[in-house]
């Protein structure tokens, strides 16, 4: 009989965690409230990064990548004491190096005595709808709220739910100038536990500035149609986190065009390389170190390069050991862990914060 109790509490705690009550929410659709990290317009999904039709040209992989939600956010406020979602994504499998949350969830984060908090975390289910209250018990007071889309699909629709009696409003963009980072699945957030520990959101709540994610896992490989595309972007500076993913010999060969024509659309505005630290897995599988030293070498060779021929306002942040030397900062042997993000944040945020100060980024 004992038993037949102990199943019966568990079953019925699974069952009201897996089917959430929407009992006394009302829900809003999160396109009427603020979303940040957008560069450009996207008429296809507002939730995609970049317009794919119009860039049409650029691999299907990258434009495939760049329909995800990375780095994007919705600004909120609300007098709520329950923040609920609802929401849709492609419904894939998620990735074997990804928590779920991360993958395909909601991060939430609340304004709290000036500094922005996690709040709670919407998780997905293993299908295509996800339903769930993210945060419960909140004083009956006016909060901002950043809740962040996912790393690594891509979203169809989102609703926000609060208490019926309660009043939900967009707020400005909590951040401000535009810095458009572009690169590898590193940037893109792999593999955060949740979205708003990739290194870009970090430096955004922790500076004011908005840190635009640009992230392509994989397929950061400094194509002249990812080029062609940065440069119609009306940014306050460029970053270009893209060594991990090219060959040495595309490094030597694309980053030249790459550099050049951000520099001819956008004279003045700072361009800032990243050098990338050696992948934990270079410590033990030479192939993989050879690799690392070689893009490297090519990365900093087209720097010295591109400044002997001219190029004003070209910066290179060289690697000092980002995610730390106790070899505890990597998922993989390859992607940053949360430990290895914030390592990353806090080597790379007073670098570029140091550069960009000249400029009146601040």
């Amino acid at each position: 009989m004992m038993k037949i109790r102990v199943f019966t509490v568990v079953f019925c705690s699974i069952l009201a965690f897996a089917v959430p009550s929407s009992a006394q929410l009302k829900y809003v659709d999160a396109a009427r409230l603020t979303l940040v990290g957008k560069a450009m317009p996207t008429p296809e999904n507002i939730y995609h990064r970049v317009d794919t039709v119009k860039y049409n040209n650029m691999p299907f992989q990258v434009k495939r990548l760049f329909t995800h939600t990375a780095g994007l956010a919705i600004a909120f406020k609300t007098n709520s004491t329950t923040v609920a979602a609802r929401w849709e994504t492609w419904g894939g499998g998620v990735m074997g190096n990804m928590t779920p949350i991360a993958h395909k969830g909601l991060d939430l984060y609340m304004k709290h005595d000036g500094r922005w908090i996690p709040a709670g975390v919407g998780i997905p289910s293993a299908g295509k709808t996800h339903e769930g209250k993210i945060a419960q018990n909140l004083e009956a007071v006016p909060h901002e709220f950043l809740l962040y889309l996912p790393l690594l699909e891509g979203i169809t629709s989102l609703e926000i739910g609060v208490d019926s009696a309660s009043f939900i409003e967009a707020v400005p963009s909590p951040f401000r100038h535009r810095v458009v980072l572009y690169g590898s699945s590193i940037l893109h957030g792999a593999c955060a536990s949740r979205a708003g520990l990739a290194y870009p959101a970090q430096m955004s709540r922790n500076t004011g500035i908005d840190f635009i994610n640009f992230g392509v896992s994989g397929n950061g490989k400094i194509e002249a149609a990812v080029a062609d595309m940065l440069k119609d972007i009306d940014a306050d500076a460029f970053v270009l986190d893209c060594m991990p993913n090219p060959s040495p010999e595309e490094i030597t060969e694309r980053m030249g065009y790459m550099v050049k024509t951000i520099r001819k659309y956008h004279p003045g505005v700072p361009i800032i390389m990243i050098e990338s630290y050696m992948r934990e897995n270079g410590y033990s599988n030479s192939a993989v170190r050879e690799r690392c030293i070689n893009q490297g070498k090519a990365f900093v060779e087209q720097y010295e390069q591109l400044k002997n021929e001219g190029v004003d306002d070209l910066h290179l942040i060289r690697d000092n050991h980002a995610i730390g030397t106790d070899h505890e900062g990597s998922v993989d042997g390859t992607h940053p862990n949360d430990l290895g993000f914030e390592r990353m944040a806090r080597q790379y945020q007073p670098q570029m914060m140091a550069i960009l100060k000249p400029y009146g980024i601040e």
